[in-house]
């Protein structure tokens, strides 16, 4: 986290909370200098550490620019159609990872699990 240190932070413009059972999410536009604005997704459940004995927050974010909104929203939607419908979206011109940690654009694409 060494190279965010030197970065100044930059301006939230927009907020919303989406409380979801355990979970919130937390959708954020936030600006750079340039005043491109860009989407913070942040997931955050509350759980318990054994070890510490007390409630933690884990959190997960991601980070969604401008240019990558269509594709992203069309991925979702699909993905979400296939789950209420079981329907196998047709003639999509986004990719399927066929398997886990795998890619069908390059061989060497894999999810950090650690």
């Amino acid at each position: 986290m060494e190279e965010f240190d030197n970065k100044e932070p930059r301006d939230e413009v927009f907020s919303r909370a989406v409380r979801a059972g355990k979970r919130t999410y937390f959708f954020d536009v936030k600006a750079t200098k340039f005043d491109e604005h860009y989407i913070t997704i942040t997931e955050s459940k509350r759980r318990f550490d054994n070890d510490q004995g007390k409630f933690l927050y884990e959190k997960h974010k991601l980070f969604l620019y401008k240019e990558d909104f269509d594709k992203f929203i069309k991925g979702l939607t699909e993905t979400i159609n296939f789950c209420e419908t079981g329907e196998i979206p047709l003639n999509s011109d986004l990719q399927e990872v066929s398997e886990i940690g795998k890619s069908p654009l390059t061989d060497d694409f894999s999810f950090d699990t650690n």
